[in-house]
């Protein structure tokens, strides 16, 4: 609502729109200061209707002619009464359509309290609301205090713990150039080795090179030889193949004689036999196994032999 305006204002107003020409009304005494809320407005401009009639009459007076002729002071009066009466319809008129304006502007002025209504229960809502959230921020503003604390002492200790990163990193960083130094002179070895390894092989090369001829002059050489062996191989071989033969052959003789003994055997082992039944007479050969006697063994064995027959078992011959 606007602050400030008083009774001399709107009545001043209204005047300067009456000496415009135009009927005066709430909302052109707004308009023509700026400002100022209808009640207020309406409220002064009914004060300002009110004393209309005697504003009017004080100016009559001050306007009248005393010197005038009966019939021209007659006739101003009529044509004053005709204007009071005309200003006074007017007025009534324009106080009616105030008044129309007054009730539509109490209406919106309701409307606006209820609009304010909802819209201080929404800010008293919005204020609980801010209240709650003010709560809750202080809570937090204590939680972040206590945080920030932490965090303080947790940057002391990053701060700490940077500055032994940076030590490290500055030993790191001196054991890297002089590992880089020592890179460097590895190089440089490495090149001179790579060098004399490289002279090394090369020599190598030629030696191999050299050794390959002679591998090959001695290939030529040993192809000769491997024909010669090949040759004695055939022949040696032809020779065993022989040598086999003919050890096939003695062995089939063996195997013969091998079954002729086996077949003497056979006949001396019945021999044995038919021997095992004379204990008497061989107690009686040796009773007679004297030294002049030897001889004619010798003799009968001999006969023995010749005649084909097995010579008897005696104690000598065992």
């Amino acid at each position: 609502m606007a602050r400030g305006i008083t009774e001399s204002d709107v009545h001043t107003a209204a005047d300067e729109i009456v000496a415009a020409g135009e009927r005066p009304t709430v909302e052109r005494i707004r308009t023509h200061l700026g400002t100022g809320s209808p009640n207020t407005v309406t409220r002064w401009l009914e004060t300002w209707w009110q004393g209309l009639g005697q504003r009017l009459h004080a100016q009559q007076a001050r306007l009248s002619l005393p010197e005038a002729p009966d019939a021209v002071a007659a006739l101003a009066g009529d044509l004053w009464r005709l204007a009071l009466e005309s200003a006074s319809d007017n007025a009534h008129k324009a106080v009616a359509a105030d008044r129309i304006v007054l009730q539509e502007a109490q209406a919106a002025l309701q409307a606006e309290r209820k609009a304010f209504a909802v819209e201080a229960s929404s800010l008293r809502s919005d204020v609980e609301a801010a209240a709650h959230a003010e709560r809750v921020a202080t809570a937090q503003a204590a939680e972040l205090k206590r945080l920030t604390i932490q965090l303080e002492g947790q940057l002391t200790e990053l701060a700490q713990q940077r500055d032994a990163t940076l030590a490290r990193a500055a030993d790191a960083e001196s054991a890297r150039q002089a590992a880089e130094r020592r890179l460097q002179d590895l190089q440089d070895a490495g090149q001179s080795e790579r060098e004399t390894l490289t002279n090394h092989v090369r020599a190598i090369e030629d030696r191999a090179h050299a050794e390959v001829d002679r591998a090959r002059q001695e290939s030529k050489e040993f192809k000769g030889l491997l024909a010669a062996l090949k040759k004695e191989r055939a022949s040696s071989e032809k020779s065993h193949l022989r040598a086999v033969e003919q050890g096939n052959a003695k062995a089939a003789e063996a195997s013969r004689q091998a079954e002729i003994q086996r077949a003497r055997a056979d006949a001396l082992e019945d021999q044995l036999a038919r021997l095992r039944d004379l204990p008497a007479a061989l107690e009686a050969t040796l009773r007679r196994s004297t030294s002049p006697l030897k001889p004619r063994k010798s003799g009968t064995k001999k006969a023995a032999r010749r005649s084909g027959n097995p010579p008897k078992v005696t104690a000598d011959n065992k």
